[in-house]
C-alpha cells in the first residue's frame, strides 16, 4: 500500500472537510501517520499555521488555512 502522502491530496481532503464542518478533525489512516514524509508535510503545514492537530494523526484545517487554499488557483477542486 502507499504510505506516502501528498500535500496537495491533503489540502483538498481538508478543504472538502472544512467545508462541510469546520470544527471535525479528519484522522489520517495509520500508513500515513507511519510515514515521515507525512509526518514532515503535517508539521509543516502546522507551523504555517494551517492546521491543527489534536493528536497525532487527527488534523483540520484552521480558519487560515482555508483561506489561504482558497485563494491558490493550483489548489481550486471546484
Amino acid at each position: 500500500m502507499y504510505a506516502e502522502i501528498n500535500c496537495d491530496e491533503l489540502l483538498v481532503t481538508l478543504a472538502r472537510q472544512y467545508e462541510e464542518d469546520p470544527c471535525q478533525f479528519v484522522t489520517l489512516p495509520k500508513q500515513t501517520v507511519d510515514s515521515s514524509l507525512a509526518r514532515f508535510t503535517v508539521a509543516e503545514l502546522r507551523n504555517e499555521g494551517y492546521v491543527e492537530e489534536q493528536v497525532r494523526g487527527v488534523v483540520r484545517l484552521t480558519a487560515r488555512g482555508y483561506e489561504v487554499l482558497r485563494h491558490e488557483p493550483e489548489h481550486h477542486s471546484h
